[in-house]
């Protein structure tokens, strides 16, 4: 497994410099009046994207879920800047040299703890110890050991956490460099996972870090999975409608980052010779970063294990699931009938994700279950309403009358499907089914917004560390594809087993 994970990450490098090497040229953005109209990209649901749309009506925005999303649509050339906080902003521009901030601020905003609403004693408690780190001057030395322009070593305090009691339950976006960030341990660290842990101490509660998109931490907050939101997030108007927020420990700032002009980039790139040709360098300083550097690959090789273990075990239930629901909708019975045909109309015309957010945040609201299991559940359901039909279809094309013909025989019902109709069906459907289980295996790729590290989320961690736009993304998509590829040539070898055709050739060969 790990030698195949090497090749991948190798061409992975290889197409990673030639899109580099292929992105747009643009004049650049001087000042906040070059941005006019210019392509805006910001994060869905952040403050940033209120800012775009109000102070830069005629621009065109683009929502974009993560900061390095944004980035690599900036070098690609199909932004022209991107507006979000100051510490994210400082560590783009720290390593991408291409990039650059305006030196102007477009807004200034308090940045607070998020609680559910009606959760009045943790709030008291919350805004206390805030008081006490602002008084003792323990935020200060956060920010100046946290929060800096060069790029040298954290310093993280060394924090004994309690290890029984009622556990404190804190929503983080782990991909917020400086805020909250994985490290090579795999632990969730940063000013605000620092921040986390000091409360947790604190309250004398043990804590447990929710890693998952920005966008779903509110209904995860609202839903009660998670107790608290220690992410970086701006305490604005909008979002004071549905959750309390404490009092403010960071006072943040909204900039701007723009490509910097090609004379200042080709610059730097003359000032930057090393031994090495520029398309070496490249490869060795990708592969370096994004692999080796703090052992990454382990977070690559723990998200496939849970794409993969993900995809099977829905697949799994879906394909029996989707049975019953076929033999439901094949029945005559009203009863079994309609159900079934709801069923199927409903999930086919839900978007996963909505359905996966939907039974995490509202139906298993109150039960402490496992993302991973929920992500089981909501695929295996859509899947079963596809493959129900799917089913449907295959038995249908049997021609009746063998199933009279072996019903004549002495065959019973039960008999008669599973030795005459049923491998006849499984020759017709296994195509369409094959179709159906890879797009269950991309689909997969969603389960971020529950707090599940699969692979795709494994290179959002990646990226938000190295601030390398392209190498992750491109990685894992060859990574997608091999898992792909081998899950049908399984099911090919699978068709060709049960194909006639196929049999009586070997016998004719023999």
């Amino acid at each position: 497994m790990k030698y195949l994970l090497f090749t991948v990450m190798l061409i992975s490098l290889i197409l990673f410099t030639f899109i580099t090497g292929c992105s747009k040229s643009e004049k650049g953005i001087t000042s906040f009046e070059d941005a006019k109209t210019a392509k805006l990209g910001v994060m869905t649901g952040s403050t940033g994207e209120a800012v775009a749309r109000k102070k830069f009506p005629e621009a065109q925005v683009n929502s974009f879920d993560d900061i390095m999303d944004a980035v690599a649509a900036i070098k690609s050339g199909q932004l022209d800047a991107i507006i979000t906080l100051f510490p994210a902003a400082l560590q783009v521009s720290k390593k991408n040299p291409e990039l650059r901030l305006l030196p102007e601020a477009l807004d200034k905003e308090d940045t607070a703890i998020a609680i559910k609403k009606g959760n009045d004693d943790l709030l008291a408690s919350l805004d206390r110890i805030i008081s006490e780190l602002k008084s003792d001057g323990t935020l200060d030395s956060m920010k100046g050991r946290w929060l800096k322009a060069d790029l040298s070593p954290y310093e993280e305090l060394d924090i004994k956490l309690p290890k029984e009691g009622a556990v404190l339950r804190i929503g983080v976006s782990a991909t917020r460099e400086p805020f909250s960030f994985v490290d090579e341990h795999g632990r969730v660290t940063g000013h605000d996972g620092e921040l986390a842990r000091l409360i947790g101490a604190r309250l004398g509660r043990p804590i447990e870090f929710s890693n998952m998109k920005f966008m779903a931490l509110i209904p995860a907050l609202q839903s009660g999975k998670i107790d608290l939101i220690i992410t970086g997030m701006t305490a604005s108007a909008e979002r004071k409608k549905s959750v309390n927020f404490t009092q403010p420990y960071f006072a943040n700032t909204q900039v701007m980052i723009v490509k910097k002009s090609a004379s200042a980039t080709a610059g730097a790139a003359a000032d930057s010779k090393t031994a090495l040709p520029p398309f070496l360098q490249s490869i060795a300083t990708s592969f370096r970063s994004n692999i080796i550097l703090e052992n990454r690959y382990m977070l690559i090789l723990d998200g496939l294990k849970t794409t993969i273990v993900i995809s099977v075990l829905a697949t799994i239930l879906g394909t029996l699931l989707g049975a019953l629901v076929c033999f439901m909708r094949m029945s005559k019975k009203k009863l079994l009938n309609l159900p079934a045909r709801v069923y199927i109309s409903i999930l086919r015309g839900t978007p996963v994700l909505v359905l996966l957010m939907l039974i995490f945040y509202v139906v298993f609201a109150s039960v402490n279950i496992s993302p991973v299991l929920v992500a089981v559940i909501a695929f295996g359901m859509n899947f079963a309403a596809y493959s129900a039909e799917i089913f449907r279809t295959g038995i249908e094309g049997v021609d009746r009358g063998q199933t009279e013909a072996g019903i004549s025989l002495g065959f019973t019902k039960v008999t008669t499907f599973l030795n005459i109709v049923l491998p006849q069906t499984v020759r017709r459907i296994l195509p369409v089914y094959k179709g159906e289980f890879i797009s269950l295996v991309k689909m997969t790729s969603i389960v971020g917004y529950i707090a599940v590290q699969d692979l795709t989320k494994a290179s959002d961690i990646i990226r938000s560390r190295t601030f390398d736009a392209f190498f992750p993304l491109v990685m894992v998509a060859i990574l997608y594809f091999l898992i792909s590829w081998l899950l049908m040539q399984s099911l090919e070898y699978l068709e060709r087993k049960t194909d006639p055709k196929s049999k009586r050739s070997k016998v004719a060969c023999a």
